[in-house]
């Protein structure tokens, strides 16, 4: 029940099975039956998880979606400043990753709130494992953008990525964007698609991408994850200044400021800030006095 001598309240953030109910966290349920206030992505969904557990909420149960997480803040934050504990559960998986939730986390943690989570089953950790690709490094790209054009920006900023990608993607648009990865990447570049995780029809398809994006062109169904292995060592200590160049318009193409994608290549290269730094600049006065030149001689 909500405290009333004061004492602020908890947000909980829990994960909810991505499939198999029987994934359920063991504190999920206890979390359920005696949380205040109970914020669910959809509350029809939400029903038949208690039902399949054979549970009851007795706290307020809230809708909170991409629609209305921005109004409904404010009003979870007053609950939890008044004392209650609310509990924030997604469709599936963790709330915040790719779903509802970072705006209530950082108000929360705005007003000195504690936010705490009942650890639960994650689409991007169990495709990572089951992909039977690199796992000591990865990276959570989630959705990529539904325009072509945007999608193949994006994917050309992350073209040099050397750690595992992980993507989500709708059943729709998913032979859209293996062509483009195929395209962007090199259709030689193994990934692995994996569909229904933990669920009757669950699969893996691993391959290259130009063969998985054949495969998908005949029609996927169902929630989509796609594993992605990262660039090979081109050896970017022997960059010349021309390529750090390129990568950093790449990146300013994709919507980085200069600043951050001079900082991202030279991370990427293992160079000093510095040193891109005056390669870009050094680019921008070539072209600059190319233009007067050009000029004088009109």
């Amino acid at each position: 029940m909500a405290d009333v001598t004061g004492t602020t309240g908890t947000l909980v953030l829990a994960g909810t099975p991505i499939g198999d109910v029987a994934d359920a966290p063991p504190r999920l349920a206890a979390e359920l039956e005696t949380a205040d206030v109970v914020a669910a992505e959809d509350t029809r969904r939400l029903r038949r998880l208690t039902q399949a557990l054979g549970i009851h909420t007795t706290g307020r149960v809230v809708s909170y979606f991409e629609g209305n997480e921005s109004a409904r803040t404010p009003e979870l934050v007053e609950a939890l400043a008044g004392g209650a504990r609310v509990l924030l559960v997604t469709d599936a998986g963790m709330p915040s990753v790719s779903d509802p939730g970072y705006r209530l986390v950082a108000a929360a943690v705005e007003r000195d709130i504690k936010v705490t989570a009942v650890p639960g089953p994650s689409a991007v950790l169990t495709a990572l494992a089951l992909s039977a690709l690199p796992v000591d490094r990865f990276c959570f790209e989630g959705f990529l953008p539904r325009k072509a054009g945007e999608r193949l920006g994006k994917l050309r900023e992350v073209a040099d990525e050397r750690r595992t990608m992980v993507f989500f993607e709708a059943p729709h648009r998913l032979d859209d964007t293996l062509a483009a990865m195929a395209e962007v990447f090199g259709a030689d570049r193994r990934a692995a698609v994996c569909r229904e995780l933990t669920k009757t029809y669950e699969e893996v398809k691993r391959g290259p991408l130009g063969e998985l994006a054949l495969w998908a062109a005949e029609g996927v169904r169902g929630e989509i994850t796609v594993v992605v292995e990262g660039a090979t060592d081109t050896g970017n200590e022997g960059l010349d200044a021309a390529e750090l160049v390129r990568r950093v318009q790449v990146r300013e193409e994709a919507g980085e400021r200069r600043k951050e994608a001079i900082a991202a290549v030279a991370a990427e290269a293992g160079l000093p800030k510095r040193e891109v730094f005056d390669a870009v600049v050094a680019a921008k006065n070539s072209a600059r006095t190319g233009q007067e030149q050009g000029k004088g001689l009109a």
